[in-house]
């Protein structure tokens, strides 16, 4: 990057049961395709580490992210979230976008956990 000020956004999920996996699915496919799309996302990614499914999406500011957070299906994700999953999530101003070794480490040290254990 060239020094710019982006915000980023990380999150983890952990399915709460094998059970839940076409649900999480069913909504996180649509959810990616949104942010993809999304006014202000300049790159969305995602990965598996450590059986914790992560995203990593780039915004040009915290109320791009914002806007897309409370909208389509997303919304429904964050509605469905609480029955198949639990996780952490966290956003933040930089002037890099983190490797994924970073990710999975800010995640696990500085994430809000989300949702709770059933």
């Amino acid at each position: 990057m060239d020094g710019t000020m982006v915000y980023v956004s990380i999150t983890g999920l952990q399915i709460k049961a094998r059970r839940h996996l076409p649900r999480f699915w069913w909504h996180a496919i649509p959810s990616m395709l949104q942010a993809q799309k999304a006014e202000g996302n300049i790159s969305t990614a995602a990965r598996q580490i450590d059986g914790v499914h992560h995203t990593l999406t780039v915004w040009k500011d915290e109320a791009a992210m914002r806007r897309y957070l409370v909208a389509g299906a997303h919304l429904k994700a964050m509605r469905a979230f609480g029955s198949i999953a639990t996780g952490k999530t966290l956003g933040f101003y930089a002037d890099r976008v983190p490797d994924w070794q970073e990710v999975h480490a800010l995640w696990q040290t500085k994430g809000k956990t989300v949702g709770r254990a059933k």
